[in-house]
C-alpha cells in the first residue's frame, strides 16, 4: 500500500501527500481503541478506495512528538522571540531551549523586530546573542520588510521539517508572512492591555519553504517539564552539559557539591548568571512537581 507524510489535519480528515498529489484520508477506528492519534508529520501508509475516499491503515515510528503544537517528526524549531514588544526574555528562551533539546529537535534563535526596539533594548540583545553564539546555538536577527530573510533562511530550512514557535506578539506570523507572501496569514497586533497577541493560527500545516517544510504554530507563553526528571534538566544546558565530565562528583546536579566546574565557571564569568539562575529555578519546579502515578 502506498506510504505518504500527514502535511494538514482538519476535523477528524488528514491531509497526506504521494507523490505530488495531496489526498484526504480518514484514520482507522481501530486507532482510537489504541490511543493512536496520527499527527501532521507523521509518515503513515494509507488505503485508497477511490478519488475521495482513503483510510490510514499504519502510523510509522515517531522520532519526537509536541503536544502543543500538535506535530510529529521535527527537525528543528525555529525559535523566534522579539528584541521589543514584547522585551526579549532570557527566562522564556531558556524554557523553550531545555523543552526542545529533550525532544532531540535542533534549536535556531530568531530575534525579530531589531528595527523598532530601543537602545536599551538592543544592548541586551546584542549581549545574549553573543552568549548564546558561543556556546553554539544559531541566532538569526530580523527586521520587518526584510528582503534577505529566505536567502539567510535557506541553509537551515532545506531538507528539514521546522516548527515556529514562541511568545504571542513576536512576529511569527509575519515571518511566514515575508517567506511564504502567498499565505497572507492575519498578523496579530499586540493587545497593550495583555502584552500579547490575539491567537491567529487555527491548525497546524506543513508548507514548503526553501527546500524545506515549515510548521506555524499557535503562540503560547505557558511550558511545562511533566517529561523531564530531576537529574536530565543538566543535559539540557548544553554549556553546563560540557562541564560536566569536569565535575568532582558523577552526577553532579551543580547545586552545593563541592569540586562543581560549573559553579566556578559561573564565578569566572564563563556561564552566564542568569542561564544558571533559570536552570536552579528550573530544577526546583522539576523538584516540587507532584509524583507521577502510573
Amino acid at each position: 500500500m502506498p506510504e505518504g507524510l500527514i502535511v494538514k489535519a482538519i476535523s477528524g480528515f488528514y491531509y497526506v501527500e504521494h507523490e505530488g498529489r495531496v489526498i484526504q484520508c480518514k484514520g482507522r477506528g481501530v486507532f482510537r481503541n489504541r490511543g493512536i492519534s496520527p499527527l501532521v508529520g507523521d509518515l503513515v501508509t494509507f488505503h485508497q478506495e477511490g478519488d475521495n475516499d482513503a483510510t490510514i491503515t499504519e502510523v510509522h515510528d515517531r522520532k519526537n512528538e509536541l503536544v502543543r503544537p500538535p506535530i510529529a517528526n521535527v527537525d528543528q524549531s525555529l525559535l523566534v522571540f522579539s528584541i521589543i514588544e514584547p522585551d526579549l526574555s532570557l527566562h522564556l528562551l531558556d524554557r523553550f531551549l531545555v523543552i526542545v533539546e529533550s525532544l532531540g529537535i535542533e534549536p535556531i534563535i530568531c530575534l525579530t523586530k531589531r528595527d523598532i526596539a530601543g537602545e536599551k533594548q538592543l544592548a541586551f540583545a546584542d549581549t545574549a546573542v553573543s552568549y548564546y553564539k558561543k556556546i553554539g546555538y544559531d541566532v538569526l536577527e530580523t527586521h520587518r520588510d526584510d528582503s534577505s530573510l529566505l536567502a539567510s533562511l535557506q541553509p537551515y530550512l532545506s531538507g528539514k521539517t521546522s516548527v515556529l514557535a514562541g511568545q504571542s506578539g513576536v512576529g511569527k506570523s509575519t515571518l511566514l508572512n515575508t517567506l511564504l507572501p502567498e499565505l497572507q496569514l492575519k498578523t496579530g497586533e499586540i493587545s497593550e492591555a495583555l502584552g500579547r497577541g490575539r491567537h491567529t493560527t487555527r491548525h497546524v500545516e506543513l508548507m514548503k519553504v526553501a527546500g524545506g517544510l515549515v510548521a506555524d504554530t499557535p503562540g503560547f507563553s505557558s511550558l511545562d517539564f511533566e517529561h523531564i526528571e530531576r537529574e536530565e534538566l543538566r543535559n539540557y544546558f548544553i554549556e553546563m552539559d560540557r562541564l560536566s565530565s569536569e565535575c568532582k562528583f558523577r552526577g553532579c546536579l551543580h547545586l552545593k557539591e563541592p569540586g562543581c566546574a560549573v559553579k566556578q565557571a559561573v564565578e569566572e564569568g564563563e556561564v552566564l548568571q542568569q542561564r544558571y539562575d533559570n536552570y536552579l529555578q528550573f530544577l526546583q519546579e522539576i523538584t516540587d512537581r507532584k509524583p507521577r502515578y502510573m
